[in-house]
């Protein structure tokens, strides 16, 4: 058997190794790899998150199974392309993927499977935040909205702080959020999956915070080990029973079967077992002390699942010896690491007995002489010689150990990690010790998943993200879930999903989202910027987005119609929801390009055209393009990885009529809309429409419509082509986050929170933008 792996971490490297060790598997290929598993199987380079290149590289080398590592690839829709070519795969398709990128829909999901979890409530007073403090009953849990100017959780047994903190909340944000304290330890579980069976790896811990004694920021994960000799007997089959299992019957039933690795992250409270996440993918650094132990053949294994045989497979089989990870990083890490620095004793280390080092942020140096010097690197001093191991990102190696114990692992893994330097290397030197002193305590009541009530889990409707959420525009990601938690209560409606942008609403009557007939859609003051939904508000941009859009759907209602059924919302909401009718919304944005720049600007140098749109040679940044084109694009489950597609492609997914239809919609709409600007002062150089269909068949204008967030404005005073525009909408966020902040839009590091005159000059322009095409004045 053949494997290819998709990815370039450790936890890539651990399942290279694991997969290695399985008798029918003859090769294993990594793409894109790492140096360190580089030098045990082959690697490929390869986009990861191209759909079209992986399958093509898979085609090539004729492998007999796919194994997807990052979230990122699966969100890409990889996995599907890969089975619609016939490829086994483990991993689960984009739309079962939303069980990790939405924590409203996982809130869900676990709502109709009676899976317990843990139970929130949103205070928009300090009067409501006493209240939901004397509900909950000490210790105490504050958690500021998390988008609103970098406020932290308190938790605490005093009531005086833990309102105090609220109240401080509140004076920078309108919400505030209470939760049910989650006390007992955290359990990692990996469960594999085929769509209707599951099988439990072993159990794990993993230790986030950056510092000894868990102090410090959150990272990626400092460490890990397995198994777990403290937990209760029992615990992994009342998670499978209780958690995974139903989590696995609910997507199916749903047609959205499960494949591949539920990750279960689970706390052991005195109140019962409670989920705090699901992942789906292997965790990481836990992936790399469960696979050290694991005997039993984990291709074969991952290709049952993948083919739908899991209950053919029977028990797994382990070492009974203790796995310990300790995950040595760079300097400044979890902010901006150092990279570039040469990395000394790696052979040495490997070299002792039952340890490993699996590479994650490193690079071989390649140019002779002149170092490693990646682009806004800051390198040593020392200068890398071409073959040299340097570092590459913020979490460089994961030291892996087995032992006879805890102790003896412990010893063993750090024993290597002492041979391994680099200047800057830092690394915490207290993994698994709680645990190995015996001082982990698991609450007498525990395990009692029978008695968590079916409302602990947060009531979200049914069906609500797969077939509700493209009606409301902007796609999740994953700093963009979790936000259905802070979404306001408002009488009458029930929230059942939240974008980067917007949160809507069911009305209370309405048995779930696919039948009720219509939806309130309430625009947040929320930013988001290069995939992340940033610590901070931009005031009054709900009001703009909502605004606008209603000024511009009267404006275009002699072309078409819309979904607007009113503005009179709930007051905590008003001038900033809409109720609106639950459309039927085709998978399609349709955008319109009037001027070449961005992303197109970039299609146009590198082919001289413009998604398959043959140009004129010769243009440059700006030029006007006559006629307007229209460059459709699918939908996105998750993330803003829409993918460019003809207008082939949409005929083929939606009919020739109706994309023709769409197609000429787009254009007409953009071209009032263009000269509707202009008189205004306006240029609109690109803009998105989304389009959707009422109960007779009638294509109607849905989600927002010609806002800053939705089109390219410029001014069209300081217009000339040949250079960047000044825009209307948060490029001083761009600007600053990739300038001043000193802030890297590549890593894995959130972005910092926005200084107030970056959030009062973005404000300004939205408004601006507002003011300046409708001619009246902003309600203060």
């Amino acid at each position: 058997m053949k494997v290819l792996v998709i990815g370039s971490g450790s936890r890539e490297h651990a399942l290279v190794l694991a997969l290695s060790r399985d008798p029918q598997v003859d090769a294993v290929i990594a793409a894109p790899g790492n140096p360190g598993i580089a030098a045990i199987a082959h690697t490929e380079a390869v986009d990861m998150n191209d759909a079209a290149a992986v399958t093509a590289l898979a085609e090539t080398l004729d492998v007999d199974l796919v194994v997807i590592g990052p979230e990122a690839p699966l969100v890409a829709g990889v996995a599907d392309a890969l089975r619609e070519s016939s490829f086994p795969v483990f991993g689960p398709s984009s739309e079962a993927a939303v069980l990790e990128g939405s924590k409203a829909f996982a809130k869900e999901i676990m709502e109709s499977a009676n899976v317990p979890t843990a139970r929130a409530v949103v205070a928009y007073t300090p009067d409501e935040a006493a209240a939901a403090l004397d509900d909950f009953g000490a210790p105490y849990v504050v958690k500021a909205d998390g988008l609103a100017a970098g406020k932290g959780v308190v938790v605490t047994s005093d009531r005086a702080e833990a309102l105090t903190h609220a109240s401080s909340c509140l004076e920078v944000s309108d919400r505030v959020v209470i939760e049910d304290y989650l006390d007992g330890p955290e359990v990692s579980l990996f469960v594999l999956c085929d769509g209707q069976h599951t099988l439990p790896l072993a159990p794990a811990q993993d230790f986030k915070r950056i510092g000894d004694g868990d102090t410090g920021p959150n990272t990626g994960g400092m460490g890990a080990y397995s198994p777990l000799l403290w937990i209760p007997a029992g615990t992994v089959d009342d998670i499978v029973t209780t958690v995974a299992q139903p989590v696995v019957d609910e997507m199916t039933r749903r047609g959205t079967p499960f494949v591949g690795l539920l990750y279960c992250g689970l706390a052991l409270t005195s109140k019962g077992m409670r989920v705090v996440e699901f992942n789906v993918r292997f965790g990481d650094p836990e992936t790399q002390s469960v696979l050290a132990r694991l005997r039993s053949p984990l291709g074969q294994t991952m290709l049952a699942a993948a083919e739908g045989r899991l209950d053919e497979v029977g028990d797994l089989d382990w070492d009974p010896r203790t796995s310990v990870t300790v995950v040595m990083a760079a300097e400044n890490y979890p902010s901006t690491p150092r990279t570039g620095d040469i990395i000394r004793g790696l052979n040495t280390a490997d070299d002792l007995d039952d340890v490993h080092i699996l590479h994650a942020g490193t690079a071989r140096a390649t140019d002779t002489g002149a170092g490693f010097a990646p682009e806004d690197t800051v390198i040593s001093e020392d200068v890398a010689e071409t073959g040299d191991i340097v570092t590459a990102g913020g979490r460089v190696l994961s030291v892996v150990s087995l032992g006879n114990g805890l102790d003896e692992a412990r010893a063993k893994a750090y024993a290597a990690v002492d041979e391994v330097k680099w200047d800057g290397e830092q690394h915490r030197t207290d993994i698994a010790e709680v645990a190995a002193r015996g001082q982990i305590a698991v609450a007498d009541i525990y395990p009692a998943p029978a008695e968590a009530a079916p409302g602990e889990a947060a009531a979200v409707a049914a069906a609500t993200v797969a077939a509700v959420a493209p009606s409301i525009g902007p796609e999740v990601t994953p700093a963009a879930t979790g936000l259905g938690s802070q979404a306001p209560e408002l009488p009458g409606w029930t929230h059942v999903y939240s974008g980067k942008v917007r949160d809507l609403y069911i009305p209370d009557t309405a048995a779930d989202a696919a039948s009720a007939e219509q939806l309130l859609m309430v625009a947040s003051d929320r930013i988001s910027a290069y995939d992340w939904v940033l610590d901070s508000e931009i005031p009054d941009k709900g009001r703009v987005l909502t605004g606008l859009s209603l000024w511009w759907f009267d404006q275009l209602s002699d072309v078409i119609g819309n979904h607007v059924i009113s503005s009179d919302v709930p007051q905590a909401v008003a001038g900033r929801g809409l109720i609106v009718k639950n459309l039927s919304m085709l998978p399609i944005e349709c955008v319109a390009r009037g001027y070449l720049t961005g992303s197109g600007m970039a299609d146009y140098k590198a082919t001289g055209s413009v998604c398959g749109i043959q140009l004129p040679a010769g243009l440059i940044e700006a030029d006007r393009l006559e006629p307007a084109i229209f460059t459709p694009a699918t939908k996105a489950e998750l993330g803003d990885h829409d993918e460019n597609v003809s207008f082939d492609q949409v005929a083929e997914t939606i009919g020739a009529d109706q994309a023709g239809t769409i197609r000429d919609l787009t254009i007409e709409i953009y071209q009032r809309a263009e000269e509707i600007a202009r008189k205004r002062g306006i240029i609109l150089a690109d803009t998105k429409f989304e389009f959707g269909t009422l109960s007779d068949g009638t294509i109607v204008l849905g989600d927002e419509v010609l806002t800053p967030d939705s089109s390219r404005f410029w001014d069209a005073s300081s217009y000339e082509s040949g250079q960047p525009q000044a825009s209307f909408d948060k490029q001083f966020v761009r600007d600053w986050l990739t300038g001043e902040s000193g802030w890297d839009k590549s890593s894995d590091i959130p972005p910092p929170a926005l200084p107030a005159e970056v959030v009062e000059k973005t404000r300004a322009r939205y408004i601006e933008a507002f003011e300046k095409l409708t001619g009246q004045k902003f309600p203060a």
